[in-house]
């Protein structure tokens, strides 16, 4: 069975676009596909899948808890706990492990909330 190469038709409706606006419709369009997964997860996430999430980053199990119970106490499961752990640790320019024994504690979850609450 030989295919038909149709590829110079396919592309006609992109064989004029600039590098730029190629690399821009490849990250619109990747949006497209990616969001309503994003959405999925927000939507459906569970504390059982926000500390499998936490324990494959390197968490301590028992911190695990904590940190999922601090994200549902201030309203932001929907933003994964991975997530908030990751931008925490961003911000503070310190390594996921410290950070996460730092919320663990209690700390740094205002910074969290001012940091979600702003859509950063």
């Amino acid at each position: 069975m030989i295919r038909e190469d149709d590829f110079q038709e396919r592309r006609k409706h992109i064989a004029n676009l600039s590098d730029k606006e190629l690399y821009d419709r490849f990250w619109e369009m990747t949006a497209q596909v990616v969001d309503p997964l994003l959405e999925l997860g927000r939507k459906n996430t569970t504390p059982s899948v926000e500390r499998a999430v936490l324990l494959r980053m390197g968490v301590s199990s028992l911190d695990t808890q904590k940190i999922v119970e601090g994200a549902m106490d201030r309203g932001l499961m929907g933003h994964g706990t991975g997530n908030i752990l990751y931008k925490v640790s961003k911000a503070k320019n310190i390594s996921i492990r410290e950070t996460s024994e730092a919320m663990a504690r209690g700390e740094y979850w205002d910074d969290a909330v001012a940091m979600f609450k702003e859509g950063k």
